[in-house]
């Protein structure tokens, strides 16, 4: 176990390279904190900071200035905010968390919490935002350095602690207001403060630029086996195939062969789940909702609900889920969809699931096509709303899809797993490597900001 810290939160500075340590130790007193340097001090954020301070210091702007508004979604997991939305303060006085440039942000509830969601504020507009109610807002005092705190916020002790403490019920789960004043800091003299501050700025700047190359170099791939999936589920496998006109928008010639047919026509079986959407329970039927299904997969970390088994029944009215249906979002998002992987769950609202004729698809041919461009733009043409495009149930049966024998179907999808294969291995591997990147900034920070490495020495890193 390291010096620097105890229990489950032990850092070993191993992990963050052979950065050296502090001449001497002491006892912080807290027992997940473990020893400091001898030269900190440890307090608790209510004594080192304003915590949602009162919008009453604006009262007396006029009504007409536009200020900063933030949602949830422009709050980033990467410490950023997307400042594109302005609205007159009246417009947002009711009803939202305010802050202003140098406050920091954190996100409250599950998972945005658990995620990272936060940020130090600057270049709001006229210095002030409101924002999403999910928010704490933090302002630092006269013995803390904005930064300094900003960076303990985003240390794996203070998101394991926020998390474990969580109240409410699933899916609804915020870190509580007792947490985030009581939570003790370790913290060093302010010049020390900024050293670190600065240290970790560099650092954490060079992880960054690391990341995005290798996020970019996923997006090459994924935009690459697309455009084979693509043009094996639209064109086939033989370029000497007589074509004929798809009279599909956007799409052009097809084998002839191909049949057209109405998506809706192809599936043996269609349930929407529009209704009343039933309480939510801490645990049961797991319930994937729009915000679980991806592009291909259902992702069941993205939204944690859960509805009882009495409450089951009436919600699968419309029919059970079985392996291999398909799942398609018609609004927020519009045109995802995956394979059903498991039968022990409970769909919501704006998820429609289709049972494809086993005479006309397969059901990953299905899926690959409802996923290919021309199958998106098709709902994309068709989608309404304002706010949130959406498909309405009217316009699902004048989607198209192409039909090619089942037998080629296979055919297709063979080649795919043997083209994707090598494609899909380093995809993969890349993501693993992002993975521990970001595991590593996580412990750098960490390490950092509770004294467990000393790098007030350190020089500017190489870019």
């Amino acid at each position: 176990m390291s010096a620097g810290a105890g229990g489950e939160f032990a850092i070993n500075p191993a992990t963050v390279r052979a950065w050296k340590r502090y001449p001497a130790y002491k006892d912080s007193g807290v027992e997940w904190l473990g020893e400091v340097p001898a030269g900190w001090e440890v307090k608790r954020l209510k004594y080192l900071c304003q915590i949602n301070p009162s919008k009453s210091e604006v009262a007396s702007l006029p009504k007409d200035t536009k200020v900063s508004f933030l949602p949830m979604e422009l709050i980033g997991e990467d410490c950023s905010l997307t400042l594109t939305e302005n609205k007159p303060i009246d417009a947002v006085w009711e009803g939202y968390t305010y802050f202003r440039n140098g406050d920091i942000v954190v996100a409250k509830i599950t998972p945005c919490f658990e995620n990272g969601k936060g940020a130090l504020c600057n270049n709001l507009t006229n210095g002030v935002a409101f924002g999403t109610t999910e928010l704490h807002v933090l302002r630092a005092g006269e013995k803390i350095n904005p930064k300094f705190l900003f960076l303990a916020t985003k240390s794996y002790q203070f998101r394991k602690l926020g998390a474990d403490l969580m109240t409410g019920t699933a899916g609804q789960k915020r870190v509580p207001d007792a947490f985030i004043r009581d939570y003790p800091v370790s913290v060093p003299p302010l010049p020390e403060q900024q050293a670190i501050a600065a240290f970790l700025d560099r650092e954490t700047a060079r992880l960054d630029a690391l990341i995005a190359k290798k996020q970019r170099f996923i997006e090459l791939l994924e935009e690459k086996r697309q455009a084979l999936i693509t043009q094996a589920v639209t064109k086939g496998l033989d370029p000497d195939a007589e074509m004929k006109d798809s009279g599909i928008e956007r799409l052009g010639e097809v084998p002839a062969h191909w049949e057209v047919r109405a998506f809706t026509r192809c599936a043996i079986e269609r349930a929407d789940y529009r209704g009343a959407t039933p309480a939510k329970t801490e645990s049961g039927i797991f319930l994937v909702t729009a915000k679980n299904i991806r592009k291909g997969w259902i992702d069941y970390n993205a939204s944690m609900e859960f509805v009882s088994e009495t409450e089951y029944p009436i919600i699968m009215r419309r029919g059970l889920p079985r392996l291999g249906d398909l799942l398609l979002t018609t609004e927020a998002p519009l045109g995802y969809a995956a394979l059903v992987d498991r039968e022990d769950i409970a769909l919501a609202q704006r998820v429609v699931r289709f049972r494809m004729d086993p005479s006309l698809f397969e059901p990953l041919f299905a899926l690959y096509s409802v996923l290919s461009p021309y199958f998106q733009n098709q709902m994309r043409y068709r989608g309404t709303g304002s706010t949130v495009l959406g498909i309405k149930a009217s316009k699902l049966p004048q989607l198209k899809i192409l039909c090619p024998p089942v037998s080629e179907q296979w055919q297709i999808l063979a080649f795919i797993e043997e083209k994707c294969a090598t494609p899909g291995e380093i995809l993969e591997r890349a993501k693993r490597q992002i993975t521990h990147l970001r595991e590593y900034r996580t412990a750098l920070i960490s390490a950092a900001v509770t004294g467990n490495i000393d790098v007030r020495s350190e020089a500017p890193a190489t870019p």
